[in-house]
This record gives C-alpha cells, structure tokens and sequence, in this order.
C-alpha cells in the first residue's frame, strides 16, 4: 500500500509540471505502475469458476462455458460472483484459487435483488477483498474492472471511470471499463485496490436472470458495491435467499415524475395490512423525502424482503405514519371487469357530453346482470366523474373481481344510479360481437403526400429491414383502428396466405396490419425487437391508431418471439394472439400497470399441442386473461379462417372494460 501512496504522490507531481519534456511520458508509465499495483494487491482474492453441465440457453441467451471469476469475501471459503454465471443450473462448480488449489464449490444462497450468488468452498485463510466505503464513491474516479478467466496468473484488467451512481433505483454503480460475461463475479476496483462493487449484467428495467447481458462491452456495466454485500453477508451464508422487499402499492398514472399517489392496494400486501389507502400520498420513508414516485423506487431499492420501514403520506389534509415489513411476494393482480365495450367515436369531433356511452354489453357480464344497456352513458363509478373510456380504466386500476361498486349513468337524458359487482376479464371470446360502422371518406381529393392504403412495402435504412403493411381501403383518417403486428415463422414470411385469410377481417373488424420481416430467414433473433418496435412507432406516426388494440400475433416460432415482445413492451402492446406457439422464459408478474391480454390457438394433433396448453393454464395461474382455441384433429397449421375470425373478434373486444 506504502508503494501506491508512492506513486499517486508522483503522478500528482507530473501533472504539477506540464511543461517537462518528459511528464506525459512519466504520466504514462506511473498510471501503468497504479493500475498494475491496484490489480495486483487484489490478485489475491480474485478466483476462476469454472461449471460443468446445465442449460444450452437460459431466457434465449446461449449460456457460455468458458471461466467466469469470483470474489473472496471470507477467510473461511466464502465467494461471492454474479448469479448470471449459475442461470443454466450447472451440475457441478469448480473454483481455482489463485495459489493453483482446485476446490470444488457449493451454492450457498442467492440474492436475487442484486443477482448475486454466494459460493463456499472448503478452504481457509484465504483472503478477503476490502470494500470502498460508500461515502468515497466519486463520479470521474478510476476503476478497474478486474476478471480471471484464461490464465490464473494475473488478473484481466479493463480501465475506465466511474460513469455513474445509484444505477437500478439505487442498487449499482456504473463504470464505462468493459464488462462482459469473463468478468462477471469479479471486482470493480478503485486504483488503491479496494473494491468498488461486483461485476453484474443489470438493467433498469428487466427483472429476468439475463436481463443487462446485451450490453456487454459496451461501456454500461454495472457493480454491485461490496459494502451493500458485506451488510447482508450474514444472511446469505446462512442459507437465506434475499428477495426485493415488495410494498404492494401501484401508483395513479406511469409517469414516474408524478406525485407518489396511491392508485391501488394490492390485497393482503404489506401496505393493505398498515392502512394505507388509493390515494394517499407517500411523504417520507425512513427519513428520505419523497417528492415523486421515482423518489419510492429509490428509497425501496436496497431494501430486501423482511427488513421493516417507516413511512409517512398525506391523506387529505391529515399526515399519517406507519412502520410495515416488506414482502417478496404479492397475490397474483386479476384484472377488474364490468362487461362493456366503449363507443368509438369520431376523433375529429369533440364529443356531444363526457362519459363513456356502450356500444354492446357482454352477455351474463356484471353489466348485463346489472341492467346497463347499448346507448347508456356512464358518468360516474364509486363516486367520481368519468371524462372517456380511458378515465374508467384508470379508476378502475384501484379495484378488484368481487368489489361492490356505485355506477351513475344517463340513459335517455336521465341520470341514474346502479349497483353492481365486479368481474375478472373473462377467458372466453364471444361467439358473435357486432363490428363497429366506419364511414367512407371520398378520396377524389387525394394527394400523393396522403398515407398509402392497401397493402405496400416501408423500408426502415436505420435498421436495414423493412416491413409491409395492409391499410382497408375504406380506411377513413378520423377514426381509430386497432393494430396487428405479424411476426412470421422461421422460413417463410407468409404473406399471400395471411393477406388471404386475414384481408375480409381487418375490414370487418377495422384492423391494420403490419408485418415485419427478420433479417434473417432462419428466424428470429431477440435483438430485432427493437426493429420490430421502431416498425410500430413508424406505422402509429403515420395512421390514427387506437393504442388499447395494438397486438402481436404469430405462429410456430414466430409466436414465441411474439409472446417475448409483448412481455419485453408491455407500453406498446395490448396483448398477442399465438398459433402453436408456447413461451419460452416465465413471464413478469400480471400487474395493473400493464392491461395484458392473450389468446392462444392450437390444434388438439399438433406436438407441440400438450406444451401450449401447459403455457396456456400457467398464465391463467398467473391470473392473466387468456382464451384458448383448440382446432380438433389439426395438426400444426396455421389458424384456419374460422379460427382467424375468432381472433378477429377477440382483437375487436381488447378495449373491453
């Protein structure tokens, strides 16, 4: 340590002296000798891991087999590394010490917040890293991104800053040395040779055991400060699997900059069971001021399943104060159901009054039983107004399948009240559904700067694909329409048989469809979401697009990649129709953040037929709103049109409340 104090004492005289002839080659050689020393004072409690069997592929990531590293963290054997290097399940776990013992290992614990597992090997005085104290973390500061993978004689060293802290809503910090899966487990270091954090694929938004790997080498890695680790160290080694530590709230509105308001209660949720109530406002948690929901996020991001908080909100003007333990886990969210579809109105008119006026109520639906009709206009539910149908649902985020609720609405010219009980999003599709009346526009003034209609080709250069799209030639720009996305399968794109089948329903149904093409014709790959996304964002420019009806829809292995997407841009997508199609990693949690919902079809000869009931009965579990068509004695096809029309109709109905 004495020689690091040395030579930054130097360095810090070179930069003093910018007019020597020989500084910057000084400045050069003594940065060399820092970072040289910083690795080699961690040398020590650097280790290789090396697994032996497991999964090919885990949540559509090839797993690798090379060497990954790990981190000593005890005298006695304990080892800390990322849990992406355990994802595919190996059967057997190899350590390599740096004094050339080969041990093997056993997974101690998980900590699934941090993706971070700890290992024990049967070893002793080994010695541990030493962590930076929070407090010194500076933005700008050198840091080393140390691995051993191909060689045990010296660690792998990759150079950069700190770029960033309190990454993943308080939970990492960020360097933009090179990451990548050789290094993952490994340290962050600072140049004196402590330990920033552990080396961790992460992302801020993905939850799943490779969510972050695509940003390998990149410049946007992330670690996981051994302090926080060394806090709970205790825990994992005794066995104890750390989870995030869940609140059950969910928030009015998505903006994350909005004031923290409750919008909803999850039932049985350590909020439900403190009191807390839709529409308290969050003032405080544990002394932090909260100012926005991000501000929630951030307060909550270090804390774990089981650890106790205090929090403080505002429920009209009366402040209130109450200490909650956190849950790893909340009942599965069930969508809320009335039974009705909204009117589609005319965009370019203001409507005549507010509210929401239905257009059909669902047989044996609560709204049917509860004598609601077409042409009724509802105004008002549990008590407050209602403005549209987008209103309706948000008010309706807060409540449950069961709940009582007070409905006010006017039908001819009177108003009225109504009592009824809520339903859950039915798992069937409705035999018949009256279509909605779109007028025809006269196009004799035209113009070439018009979007086209019919079916045509867009190219996208950013993305070096191209999409070819069918607008209804009735098409009449001051109404909306709902969206397919078609993702075809491995091989053949499909397009004369779906423009076949599908052409009658989108003009029935006043559907558009795009369809996009893989740049690869062997199918698929994950990356091309973004393709796939950017294709929707172009085409919702260009048409008035009804945002409640944009949904995915493939077949074979197309229906995979649509299921993925749907759950990787559940912002952007409604829902997604599948034909022999089953998933391929478990799904997010259903949530009232995101109204999702699904529909498989499958013949009852097809293979694959006993997987996708399988996906089919899980997602019900999950309380997602899934239909299933099952074609009898049919092998795996493509939907035939009696199976098409009955998509059509379930898309038809995706803004049902």
């Amino acid at each position: 340590m004495r020689g690091m104090c040395v030579a930054l004492g130097v360095l810090v005289a070179c930069l003093c002296c910018p007019g020597s002839s020989t500084a910057q080659q000084d400045l050069d050689a003594l940065l060399e000798q820092s970072f040289k020393q910083a690795a080699a004072l961690l040398n020590p409690s650097i280790v290789q891991i090396q697994t032996v069997g497991g999964l090919d592929r885990v949540a559509g990531v090839v797993t690798g087999t090379g060497p990954t590293t790990g981190v000593v963290v005890s005298e006695d054997g304990f080892i800390v590394s990322s849990a992406f290097n355990f994802a595919a399940k190996p059967a057997s776990i190899l350590v390599n010490l740096p004094d050339g013992r080969r041990l093997p290992a056993r997974l101690v614990a998980n900590d699934h917040a941090a993706k971070i597992t700890l290992l024990k090997v049967e070893a002793e005085n080994l010695i541990p890293a030493k962590a930076a104290p929070r407090e010194a973390f500076r933005v700008g500061q050198w840091s080393l991104a140390l691995g051993r993978t191909y060689t045990n004689a010296f660690p792998s060293v990759s150079v950069g800053i700190i770029s960033a802290l309190d990454r993943a809503w308080g939970r990492a910090v960020q360097t933009d040395a090179k990451v990548s899966p050789v290094n993952y487990g490994g340290p962050l270091a600072t140049i004196e040779g402590k330990v920033y954090g552990i080396l961790v694929p992460l992302s801020p938004r993905g939850q799943t055991e490779t969510a972050g790997v695509e940003w390998y080498d990149s410049g946007i890695g992330f670690a996981i400060p051994l302090v926080d680790i060394y806090r709970v160290l205790d825990r994992l080694k005794q066995g104890e699997n750390l989870k995030p530590g869940l609140l059950g709230i969910n928030f009015e509105g998505r903006d994350q900059f909005g004031p923290a308001t409750i919008g909803m209660v999850r039932p049985t949720s350590p909020a439900a069971e403190a009191g807390l109530k839709k529409g308290d406002r969050i003032t405080m948690i544990d002394n932090a001021p909260i100012a926005r929901k991000s501000h929630v996020r951030y307060a909550l991001g270090r804390k774990y399943a089981g650890d106790m908080i205090r929090l403080q909100a505002r429920r009209s003007d009366q402040e209130i104060s109450v200490q909650l333990k956190l849950t790893d886990k909340l009942l599965d969210y069930q969508s809320p159901y009335l039974g009705l579809l909204p009117e589609r109105e005319e965009t370019a008119e203001a409507p005549v009054a507010e509210g929401v006026v239905v257009r059909y109520v669902f047989p044996e639906s609560p709204a049917a039983q509860a004598g609601l009709m077409k042409r009724d206009r509802i105004t008002a539910i549990a008590g407050k107004p209602v403005t549209d149908s987008a209103a309706l649902m948000r008010a309706m985020v807060g409540m449950a399948p069961d709940d009582k609720v007070s409905l006010s609405f006017v039908r001819q010219g009177q108003v009225q009240p109504l009592e009824l009980t809520l339903g859950a999003l039915p798992d069937r599709i409705p035999g018949e559904l009256p279509t909605v009346s779109i007028p025809p526009v006269d196009r004799a003034d035209a113009k070439a700067a018009d979007p086209k209609i019919g079916r045509f080709t867009v190219e996208l250069p950013a993305h070096q694909h191209s999409y070819w799209a069918y607008v209804p030639p009735d098409y009449n720009p001051n109404f909306q329409y709902g969206l397919m996305v078609w993702l075809h399968p491995t091989g053949d794109t499909m397009e004369a048989a779906i423009m076949r089948l599908w052409k009658s329903v989108c003009e029935r149904r006043n559907l558009m469809i795009i369809a996009p093409k893989a740049g690869n014709p062997r199918g698929w790959n994950p990356a091309e979401s973004v393709f796939v996304k950017a294709a929707v964002e172009d085409f919702v420019k260009q048409y008035p697009i009804d945002r409640s009806r944009i949904f995915a829809h493939g077949y074979a292995t197309g229906g995979a990649f649509a299921l993925s997407l749907l759950f990787k841009e559940r912002e952007l997508f409604a829902g997604a129709a599948v034909a022999s199609a089953t998933l391929r990693t478990a799904p997010p949690p259903n949530t009232p953040d995101y109204r999702i919902q699904l529909h498989f079809n499958s013949g009852s000869a097809d293979a694959d037929h006993a997987r996708v009931a399988r996906t089919v009965e899980g997602l019900r579990k999950m309380k997602y709103p899934v239909s299933f068509g099952i074609a009898k004695d049919r092998s795996k096809k493509y939907p035939s049109q009696e199976d098409v029309r009955e998509i059509g109709r379930w898309a038809d109905s995706l803004d049902r409340i």
